[in-house]
């Protein structure tokens, strides 16, 4: 899929230096372009720092609508802007174009859903109840964030060599958390077999934004209940 055709828009820069979570995804306040207050020499983010993470926010949001709607290549930086409130040239203070912004938005759903498992993982020394955290955490991401489903579905082909490689290495990372966690609530399974099952609760939790529209107390009990039972539980 080609980037957007328009002349105005310059070529985009390598999404690994535009965007800090490509060279190290493991940082959640530098994808926030918000320095770690704890870390060594560093500062604590100013006022000026914090509306720019915000912006930088909405216009993620933005993208993801839009690009859900129309798909990467249907939809130009400039409507992007308009839809956050923000002018074309404003833009590229935040992002150097629109593979910029496909490579952010791809790559934080990919290490928020790695962070947020850990902490799930490391939370509940039981198997079965880390497994059933996962399920809950992973099913409440299907549910609220149907937008980013639908453009990583669809235009994770669009990446860059680049930005495509740190997401395929959060995503193995994940498959393997969820795997490694599996195998100890059920140790007779082979490890591919395991693999197999996570692969497939995955498939069905992400269908979740393709599905008919009910009530959402009630997707999420359904989509729980069928994703335990992929997982055997």
């Amino acid at each position: 899929m080609s980037d957007d055709p328009s002349p105005a828009e310059p070529a985009p820069a390598d999404p690994a230096l535009a965007d800090p979570a490509l060279a190290d995804p493991a940082v959640s306040s530098d994808r926030a372009g918000i320095s770690d207050p704890g870390a060594s020499g560093t500062r604590p983010p100013t006022r000026r720092d914090l509306a720019k993470a915000e912006r930088r926010r909405e216009l993620l949001e933005a993208a993801a609508r839009l690009m859900a709607e129309r798909g990467f290549s249907g939809v130009r930086l400039e409507d992007i802007g308009a839809e956050a409130g923000v002018s074309g040239p404003a833009m590229y203070r935040h992002f150097h174009g629109k593979l910029d912004i496909l490579a952010a938005m791809l790559v934080d759903i990919s290490a928020r859903l790695l962070e947020g498992g850990t902490a799930v993982v490391e939370a509940n020394r039981d198997p079965g109840a880390a497994l059933a955290g996962l399920i809950g955490f992973h099913t409440d991401f299907a549910l609220g964030e149907p937008d980013l489903i639908r453009v990583q579905d669809r235009d994770l082909s669009s990446l860059s060599p680049d930005a495509s490689k740190t997401v395929r290495s959060l995503q193995r990372r994940y498959v393997e958390l969820w795997t490694d966690v599996l195998l100890r609530y059920a140790p007779q399974l082979a490890r591919s077999e395991a693999g197999f099952r996570v692969q497939a609760a995955f498939g069905l939790l992400n269908s979740s934004p393709r599905l008919p529209n009910i009530d959402n107390a009630r997707a999420r009990e359904l989509l729980i209940e069928m994703a335990s039972a992929a997982l055997q539980l």
